[in-house]
């Protein structure tokens, strides 16, 4: 039986910084967090793990600093060699660090570092790579980050293969007994967040579809939470 959640405010909205204006960037975090985000996503890429650059961890101990201790900072690492700046991140002031699964040929290790760092660990995955490349960590891991589409750029359409591996995930998570929460990440909008959220998911990454451009971010809220409660 394909798994079906009970859609509500429990699933937890996460607007993207690489939609806000970079030129404003820590006003458009502290906006986004005032009109409803629950969590920051941060990503780092490198322009080798995937074809596109982005922040490093100067920008985000600077985000830390202007928006204080409680703002929860959501570091996806697209880079590759994730486990030479796990610390440097941890120090900057990301309180989850994900990794990529094909960036990590050492994937327990690198766990292991970012718990002994004091944040909460996230292992993500690519659209073509296999669930079963995750199985042997899943129970050491706080979050899986599925991306729903290739990453490196926002606004990508979501791919709808995806609906049907967030619903495996979620069953097997559900099935073993595991507390691992399930991200996704791509293509997120007004049509596509309502058939994630009853795949099974317990947060959304949303980029374009928040950072709108007449700057009504608490409009954005208001609609997206209002397909979630449909």
């Amino acid at each position: 039986m394909l798994y079906a959640r009970a859609v509500n405010r429990s699933i937890r909205l996460s607007p993207s910084l690489l939609s806000a204006n970079a030129a404003t960037l820590g006003a458009d975090a502290a906006a986004a967090l005032a009109a409803g985000g629950d969590r920051l996503h941060y990503d780092v890429m490198d322009g080798r793990f995937v074809p596109n650059i982005t922040f490093g961890m100067p920008v985000l101990a600077h985000l830390r600093s202007a928006l204080g201790p409680t703002a929860y900072l959501d570091a996806h690492l697209m880079i590759v060699e994730p486990e030479r700046y796990v610390e440097a991140f941890a120090k900057a002031g990301a309180n989850q660090i994900s990794i990529h699964v094909e960036a990590s040929p050492h994937l327990h290790r690198t766990i292991q570092l970012i718990r002994a760092c004091g944040a909460h660990v996230g292992v993500a995955i690519n659209p073509a790579t296999p669930l079963q490349s995750l199985y042997e960590v899943l129970d050491s891991i706080d979050t899986v980050l599925m991306m729903t589409v290739n990453p490196g750029f926002g606004g990508q359409q979501y791919i709808p293969q995806s609906t049907a591996k967030i619903r495996t995930l979620r069953a097997y998570i559900d099935a073993n007994g595991l507390s691992t929460q399930i991200q996704v990440d791509g293509g997120i909008a007004l049509d596509t967040i309502a058939t994630v959220a009853a795949a099974g998911v317990d947060d959304v990454v949303v980029g374009s579809a928040f950072f709108r451009a007449d700057g009504d971010l608490q409009r954005s809220t208001v609609a997206l939470q209002a397909r979630l409660d449909a």
